[in-house]
C-alpha cells in the first residue's frame, strides 16, 4: 500500500468498546466522537455542497463540476475547526427516471485523491453506470487542497541518483534511521498538533459526512487499495448508512495486520509478482535478448543496477530511481513491455527509454509537490492508525530475514515506513471490522490472485468479516485494481452490482471467478511510436500505493 501498507487521538470510536464488538455494539456506546459524526452529518445535510467551475489545479473539463465540504477536524469536537475537502462530480448521462443517486470513489494511498473520477464517464466500462450515477471524486483530508499534510520542506527532499541495496549495510541503515528520525520530527513540526487527527477512522467518519453532504440516504461507494480499508471501518461504524460498496484490491483488514505485518506481506507478495514479470520477459526473449529464464532476466537486471551505481545514466537514474520505476511491474502488467524494452535498450547501448521511464514524468519519484504531499499523508495516516515497533532492532529482525526470501521489495518497504518508529503523535486502536447477519447490505469484494500490493488472503480475510459479501476472482493474474479495467468478466459483475444490487454466487459462501485478462503484448520500444503507461483510473493501472516502494523525500 503503500508501502504496503496501507498504513490521533485517543479516545476514537472503537477505544471503549471490546476486540470482537459488533456493529450494533459500537453504535449502542456512543463516544464524543459518535456524537460528532453524527452532528456534523446534519450540519452537512443542511448546507450540501454548491457545485461550480473547478480550480485550475485540478486540470478538470468544464463537465466535471467542484465544491467543497466541511468536516471537523477533530470529531471529539465537532464545533471546533472545521477543514475543506474538495469533491468533484460529473452527473449521470441518463435519464432522469434511471438515476440511482451518486457513486463515491477513492483509490487507496492513504494519500491519493479521486477528483479525476468522473472522468471514467468516458471509457466503455463504465458508461452504463455513468448513465445511472453521478459520478463524486474528492481529495481526503490532508490530500491536495484539502487541508494538505507537510513532512518536509520540497528543497530537501532527496534528489535522484540515489542508491537502492537490497542487502543493505549496517552504515546505510544509520543514515537511514536518521533520515526517518528527521521526517518524523517533520511531519510533527509543519503539521503541528493537527497531526493527530489524519487517520483512517476520521477518513470513515469524513465518508460519512460526505454522503450527507450529497443529500444521499444512503452511501454507494467503491474503494480500490487503501480505500477499502477505511470503507470497511464505514461499513463497520455505519451499516444502516450502505447501499452498496465494492471493494477493489483489498487491505486484509485484521487490527494485528494493521499496519506492519501488511507490509511484510506485502513484501513478500511483491517478490512473487516480480517473478511473474521475469518469467514474462524471459519468454519474449526474442523480443528483448533479456534471458530465456527467469533467473537470467534476473542477472540482466543486476547487471543494469550494477552499472547504475557506478555510473548514473544520464546523471540522473541510479538504483533508486531505476527500482522506483520496476515496482510499477508489480502494480500493472500494462507496465511490463515499457520496462523490459528499457532495460533492452540500455544493455544495447542506449539509456534514452530508461531516462524518460526512471527520471521522466511516469515515475511518481519525480512528481515534486504532489509526490511530496501524497508521502506526507500516507505517512501520517499508517502511523497514526495503529501500534508500530519502536525498537529498530525488531525491523532489522525481521526485515534482514525476510530480505533472504524476497530482496525486492523488503527493504524498500522498511524505508518508506521507517518514521512510523519514531512517531509523535498518539496511535489509534485499529477497529475490529466485522458485521453480523442482517446487518450489512451485500457487498461486492474484487481481487486478482496474484495482487502484489494487496495480497489475496486479504480478500478472503475480508469477505469472512463482512457477512454476505460476494467475492469475484481474477484468477492467475495481479493487476492491483481490476474493477472497469481489462477483465469483460469481472466489469459484468460490477456492472450488475451497481446497477441492480445483485451479487455472484449462493449462500452461505458468494464466490464467483473469472479467467486473466490476456498477457501483455511485448512491443518492442521500436515498434512503439509513444510508450505510455497505463493511466491513472479505475482499473487501468492505479499506482498509488499502499506503502509499498521506494519514498521519493526519504
Amino acid at each position: 500500500m503503500r508501502s504496503f501498507a496501507l498504513f490521533g487521538a485517543v479516545g476514537a470510536l472503537v477505544l471503549s468498546a471490546p476486540a470482537a464488538v459488533t456493529p450494533a455494539r459500537a453504535l449502542d456506546t456512543p463516544t464524543a466522537e459518535t456524537r460528532g459524526t453524527l452532528l456534523a452529518a446534519r450540519r452537512a445535510a443542511a448546507e450540501g455542497i454548491r457545485f461550480g467551475a473547478c480550480p485550475a489545479e485540478e486540470k478538470l473539463p468544464p463537465s466535471v463540476q467542484c465544491g467543497t465540504v466541511r468536516v471537523p477536524l477533530d470529531y471529539a469536537d465537532p464545533d471546533g475547526p472545521r477543514i475543506g475537502l474538495t469533491v468533484s462530480r460529473g452527473k449521470a448521462s441518463g435519464p432522469a427516471s434511471g438515476r440511482q443517486g451518486a457513486l463515491v470513489y477513492n483509490p487507496g494511498g492513504p494519500g491519493a485523491s479521486s477528483t479525476y473520477f468522473p472522468l471514467v464517464a468516458g471509457l466503455p466500462a463504465w458508461k452504463r453506470i455513468s448513465a445511472a450515477y453521478d459520478l463524486v471524486g474528492y481529495a481526503p483530508r490532508g490530500v491536495g487542497r484539502s487541508a494538505p499534510v507537510s513532512c518536509q520542506d520540497p528543497a530537501d527532499r532527496a534528489k535522484g541518483p540515489t542508491p537502492a541495496p537490497t542487502h543493505p549495510s549496517e552504515v546505510f541503515k544509520r543514515e537511514r534511521i536518521a533520515r526517518a528520525k528527521t521526517y518524523a520530527q517533520g511531519c510533527a513540526t509543519r503539521t503541528g498538533k493537527a497531526l493527530r487527527h489524519y487517520h483512517s477512522l476520521n477518513n470513515a467518519r469524513d465518508l460519512e459526512v460526505l454522503r450527507a453532504a450529497l443529500g444521499e440516504p444512503r452511501l454507494t461507494y467503491m474503494g480500490a487499495s487503501y480505500g477499502t480499508y477505511f470503507g470497511a471501518l464505514y461499513a463497520t461504524l455505519f451499516p444502516h448508512r450502505v447501499r452498496r460498496m465494492v471493494f477493489d484490491a483489498p487491505v486484509d483488514p485484521r487490527p494485528k495486520e494493521i499496519w506492519y505485518a501488511n507490509n511484510l506481506d506485502q513484501s513478500r507478495a511483491f517478490e512473487r509478482r516480480w517473478a511473474d514479470f521475469r518469467t514474462w520477459v524471459a519468454k519474449h526473449d526474442k523480443v528483448y535478448g533479456l534471458g530465456a529464464t527467469a533467473q537470467e532476466v534476473q542477472e540482466s537486471y543486476e547487471k543494469v543496477r550494477a552499472e547504475l551505481a557506478a555510473r548514473p545514466a544520464g546523471g540522473r537514474v541510479g538504483q533508486g530511481q531505476l527500482h522506483a520505476a520496476m515496482i510499477q511491474t508489480g502494480y500493472h502488467d500494462g507496465f511490463w513491455a515499457l520496462r523490459a524494452g528499457a532495460l533492452s535498450r540500455y544493455l544495447k547501448g542506449d539509456p534514452k527509454p530508461l531516462i524518460e521511464q526512471a527520471a521522466g514524468r511516469e515515475n511518481p519519484e519525480n512528481l515534486s509537490s504532489d509526490a511530496g504531499n501524497g508521502v506526507a499523508v500516507y505517512t501520517a495516516v499508517e502511523c497514526n492508525d495503529a501500534p508500530w515497533p519502536e525498537d529498530f532492532a525488531v525491523w532489522d529482525r525481521d526485515n534482514t530475514r525476510l530480505a533472504k526470501v524476497a530482496p525486492f521489495e523488503t527493504w524498500d518497504n522498511v524505508w518508506m515506513n521507517l518514521p512510523c518508529a519514531y512517531w509523535q503523535a498518539p496511535r489509534q486502536k485499529p477497529l475490529d471490522v466485522r458485521t453480523g447477519p442482517g446487518v450489512l447490505p451485500p457487498v461486492l469484494i474484487l481481487a486478482a490472485e496474484r495482487d502484489a500490493a494487496t495480497p489475496y488472503d486479504g480478500a478472503l480475510e475480508l469477505q469472512r468479516r463482512l457477512w454476505g459479501s460476494a467475492l469475484v476472482t481474477e484468477r492467475d493474474a495481479g493487476t492491483h485494481g481490476i474493477g472497469g479495467g481489462a477483465n469483460a468478466c469481472v466489469n459484468g459483475h460490477l456492472e450488475t452490482y451497481l446497477l441492480t444490487g445483485a451479487v455472484p454466487g449462493g449462500t452461505p459462501v458468494r464466490r464467483a471467478s473469472c479467467a486473466p485478462h490476456p498477457e501483455p503484448d511485448p512491443v518492442s520500444l521500436e515498434r512503439r511510436s509513444e510508450p505510455r503507461p497505463p493511466s491513472d483510473l479505475p482499473g487501468q493501472g492505479m499506482t498509488a500505493r499502499l506503502g509499498a516502494g521506494p519514498s521519493p523525500s526519504r
